[in-house]
């Protein structure tokens, strides 16, 4: 049986024209890639956050996933949890973060925080992060929700449950105040090497032998988008030889619209022809897409 791979486009930064954002999101879509993948705006110069943006191409768009970048390192991850539980009910489960570092002084100044530096102060503040948002997106389980009219019951309050995180830095009780999202677990993606393994469901790498030393997880090989016909040739047969390890190819385009028309014309009818890839399926969720099982809530399985 033919191995396929998941394919995922890299839209960057993008433009804060909103109507630009969804034409390239919709673009993408059509053509047949599984997810997208926003980069977040720059805070300090009053970018648009990726999440947002995410979320305002989230009811003109069906199958493809979005993928916020979204800082773990200053943002406070009770309010982050809640923005991503949020953009998986308003994409109807296709939502997934990419949980990512900030490098530069500036981004510390616009949330009013001193800067974190170290590479041991920047990965506890990414592990510890990740940590409280799934336990947040755990807190509340799946049938937490009664909405009882005739007896005015609406919640079940022996199905919310506290995190008591407690970290170097902070503590967080929860629960939650977003039900569980309709993944379960927002689909969390994070690069090799940055943070333990076992708190991703995705591994971005940059090249195969990082891959291979992977396991247990979905992996994703960052490539460049083909800038020509030739190009996108060269790529399949790429694509076709790839290590059985990588679950998935996110392009990463040096010219947006270009290398996506590209792409759309070229690259993806031959991956689909030959059984390569495979586009995402009308109304599942990009845990589905990526052949990730939804994950059983922790307070569930513990009684």
């Amino acid at each position: 049986m033919t191995r396929t791979v998941t394919l995922g486009f890299d839209v960057g930064v993008g433009s804060a024209d909103g109507r630009a954002v969804a034409a390239t999101v919709t673009a993408a879509e059509n053509a047949g890639f599984g997810y997208v993948t926003f980069d977040d705006g720059d805070l300090a110069t009053g970018g648009v956050d990726a999440v947002t943006r995410a979320a305002f191409v989230a009811a003109t768009t069906s199958t493809v996933g979005l993928v916020a970048t979204a800082s773990t390192t200053y943002a406070e991850p009770f309010h982050q949890s809640s923005q991503l539980a949020s953009l998986d009910y308003a994409s109807r489960g296709r939502a997934g973060w990419v949980a990512a570092r900030s490098l530069t002084p500036d981004v510390a100044a616009a949330w009013g925080r001193e800067v974190v530096s170290t590479d041991v102060d920047l990965g506890r503040e990414q592990r510890d992060s990740v940590t409280v948002a799934r336990g947040l997106w755990d807190s509340w389980e799946d049938d937490a929700v009664i909405r009882d009219f005739p007896t005015g019951r609406f919640l079940d309050q022996q199905k919310l449950h506290y995190v008591d995180f407690v970290g170097e830095k902070y503590s967080v009780k929860g629960p939650a105040i977003v039900p569980r999202p309709p993944q379960g677990q927002v689909v969390v993606f994070g690069r090799f090497g940055e943070i333990d393994t076992d708190l991703l469901d995705v591994v971005l790498v940059e090249n195969e032998a990082d891959a291979r030393a992977v396991s247990g997880v979905h992996v994703v090989l960052d490539v460049e988008a083909p800038g020509d016909p030739a190009a996108a040739a060269a790529l399949v047969e790429r694509i076709a030889a790839l290590d059985d390890a990588i679950g998935g190819i996110r392009l990463r385009p040096a010219l947006i619209d270009d290398d996506l028309r590209v792409a759309a014309r070229y690259l993806l009818p031959q991956l689909f022809e030959r059984d390569l890839a495979h586009r995402p399926v009308p109304a599942t969720t990009l845990r589905s897409t990526l052949g990730l099982a939804r994950p059983v809530n922790r307070f569930e399985a513990a009684r």
